[in-house]
């Protein structure tokens, strides 16, 4: 009964059998493995995107942070919610590895704070540059796609903000560590998504869908390629023995295996979702992909703790008045399996 997060399930064996061929005799290293090459190719494929830069890291941080890097100057700022990772979840990486940057916070709808509206988007851009050199000049914008409370950017809306990036001339990042259960939920392809909605750069997450520990950063403007590269050098995060990376990711892009991952992960959540919405469990947002906020008393989350459920509480501590409700975070990955989550519910 683990629904703490998707980056803490197993890896899938076609994963780890692309590891035990990898591991076979020399390969050049740095990114110059055969595997790589391969990878690249299949992921031009996959987005339709020809001339693609394809760079893998092993962390969604260095992810995030190194593609910030390259479209951000020192002196801009990274729009972004106030639920990114970026924000919330990456002590401080995107400032770091930008040398300075900062980041500004862009509401969403009224109540919400999980996506940004345009209207709210063309607000705070507008308010930046307004004193000159004395402060931020304007830099990217960064969407996250699964957001950080488990909702999805429709295609219109990613559009939409990308109207106003465009306007200001400013490019548009999305932090896609979950980006395939947002896929397979809105029935999209990667291109649909990604560029043709206006989108220049896409963290390609792997490691929550399945994967050991690798990302995928493309740009889809070739000329970000070589200063990509250098920062990724400078910053500690190209690997020597780059072909375990690519290895990973090219049993990934293989038969479907990053699809089927997301599938099933997105289809334990709706299973999930159903029980606890029968049991009355209020939510906090729709769930849309693998993740649901929802708000049990607390006397149910120390009864499910003690039998050895594993999630996160979001707002209150376990201990204090057992009536309150209490919300909690429940993520679902590709390889829980049906029987836990009905022992879930069965002690719900």
């Amino acid at each position: 009964m683990f629904f703490a997060s998707d980056n803490s399930g197993p890896v899938p064996k076609q994963v780890l059998q692309a590891l035990t061929q990898a591991n076979t005799g020399y390969a050049m290293g740095y990114g110059a493995d055969d595997e790589m090459a391969e990878v690249t190719a299949r992921i031009r494929e996959i987005f339709e995107a020809p001339e693609a830069a394809v760079h893998l890291v092993a962390t969604g941080t260095a992810a995030n942070s190194l593609a910030l890097a390259t479209l951000c100057q020192p002196f801009e700022t990274i729009f972004c919610t106030p639920v990114a990772h970026i924000h919330e979840d990456e002590c401080n990486a995107p400032e770091f590895y930008t040398g300075g940057a900062k980041l500004t916070l862009v509401p969403g709808a009224a109540g919400s704070d999980d996506k940004m509206t345009p209207a709210a988007l063309h607000a705070t851009i507008a308010r930046e540059e307004s004193r000159g050199v004395h402060g931020p000049q304007r830099g990217p914008v960064s969407i996250t796609q699964v957001t950080g409370r488990g909702t999805i950017y429709a295609l219109d809306e990613i559009k939409a903000i990308a109207q106003v990036t465009r306007d200001f001339g400013l490019p548009l990042h999305m932090d896609g560590a979950r980006f395939t259960n947002a896929l397979v939920a809105l029935g999209c392809t990667p291109a649909e998504m990604t560029w043709k909605a206006g989108v220049d750069a896409v963290c390609f997450g792997g490691t929550k869908n399945g994967l050991m520990g690798v990302e995928a950063v493309i740009f889809f403007d070739p000329k970000h390629a070589w200063e990509f590269e250098v920062r990724r050098k400078r910053g500690g995060h190209l690997f020597s023995k780059h072909r375990y990376l690519s290895a990973q990711m090219l049993a990934y892009l293989t038969d479907d295996l990053w699809r089927d991952n997301a599938r099933k992960a997105n289809a334990n959540c709706a299973y999930l979702a159903a029980g606890l919405e029968q049991k009355g469990a209020p939510f906090l947002h729709e769930a849309q992909a693998n993740m649901i906020f929802a708000a049990l008393p607390r006397a149910t989350h120390q009864r499910l703790f003690e039998a050895g459920a594993i999630y996160h509480l979001w707002d209150g501590p376990l201990e204090g008045d057992p009536e309150q409700e209490v919300t909690a975070r429940f993520v679902c990955d590709w390889a829980l399996s049906k029987d836990l989550i009905d022992q879930f519910l069965d002690l719900l």
